[in-house]
């Protein structure tokens, strides 16, 4: 089945990132959310990132007025019954993407393929509310996914080998890298780089070194684009924290414990950019400065 109509579910930053990106490589796209206010707020962030495109000389006038025209909002999901492909991007809670892919498999047409979204969560008991076991894959896109050149495909014991390669040709055709990992706790990525944000937490609290120069060390001694701690930041400390717990579930291993300071990080709110303080303080987004942490 070629892949020609893209269902979207959820259309916050990564579901509209998304949605973008399959805009570009000229697939007709429905996206949909709980309610019609946060529709109404994603379907503005997907016009407006198409906007951007065009002021920087990336697109023109006809090109983004095209790719808007193919872009549809849904506010049930029973607008999503011609898709091809279903991928979910919503709230990361095991309970609310299977009830979602529950609803979704009565109303979706029976060639369609599910994939979930999700950065550490079980595909396979998502897939399990489902009655398309080989028809469903984990999707991990990551953020913001219109520059990040990666994507994650996820198979589970059941997926089938040709589904797999229709995603795969899939990702490809949004010019991103698709890499396959089996459905284990984290995958590939999460999984390695887990462990090295959390130790560089550690560091933190026992007195290592201060903030800045654990991200300066790592930074300038092995030339990566940023500090873990300031990863930390921009991927969300609550993230973190919830995929840090699920791994440690997982493989019972205390390199995927969450250390002290990042719980109590995340129970005072300083969860990092999108809460103004974490390990920095964002207040300044260009001119960001370690915050006075009591450790």
């Amino acid at each position: 089945m070629a892949i020609k109509n893209v269902g979207i579910i959820g259309c916050g930053t990564m579901g509209a990132g998304i949605a973008q990106i399959a805009l570009q490589a000229g697939y007709l796209v429905t996206v949909n959310e709980v309610s019609r206010e946060l529709l109404d707020k994603g379907l503005e962030r997907i016009r407006g990132s198409l906007d951007k495109m065009k002021e920087k000389g990336l697109i023109d006038d006809a090109h983004r007025d095209e790719m808007a025209k193919r872009l549809s909002p849904a506010v049930t999901l029973n607008e999503l019954n011609q898709c091809d492909l279903v991928i979910e991007a919503v709230v990361e809670s095991l309970d609310v993407k299977a009830k979602l892919f529950a609803a979704l498999d009565s109303v979706c047409k029976k060639e369609a393929i599910f994939a979930s979204n999700t950065s550490s969560l079980s595909v396979t008991q998502i897939a399990a509310a489902t009655s398309r076991l080989k028809q469903f894959a984990g999707l991990h896109f990551f953020n913001p996914p219109a520059l990040m050149p990666l994507v994650e495909v996820i198979r589970t014991m059941t997926t089938d080998e040709t589904i797999l390669q229709e995603i795969i040709d899939f990702v490809k055709s949004l010019k991103k890298a698709a890499i396959v990992a089996k459905d284990s706790a984290g995958f590939i990525v999460n999984r390695l780089l887990t462990p090295y944000l959390l130790d560089a937490m550690r560091a933190v609290g026992d007195g290592v070194g201060s903030v800045e120069d654990i991200d300066a060390g790592m930074k300038l001694g092995c030339n990566h684009p940023m500090g873990p701690l300031m990863l930390a930041d921009f991927i969300g400390l609550d993230v973190l924290y919830n995929a840090a717990n699920i791994l440690f579930e997982e493989y019972r291993e205390q390199r995927y414990a969450p250390p002290p300071i990042l719980k109590r990080l995340v129970i005072m709110g300083c969860i990092g950019t999108k809460a103004g303080t974490g390990f920095y303080d964002w207040s300044d987004l260009k001119r960001p400065r370690p915050a006075l942490l009591s450790i």
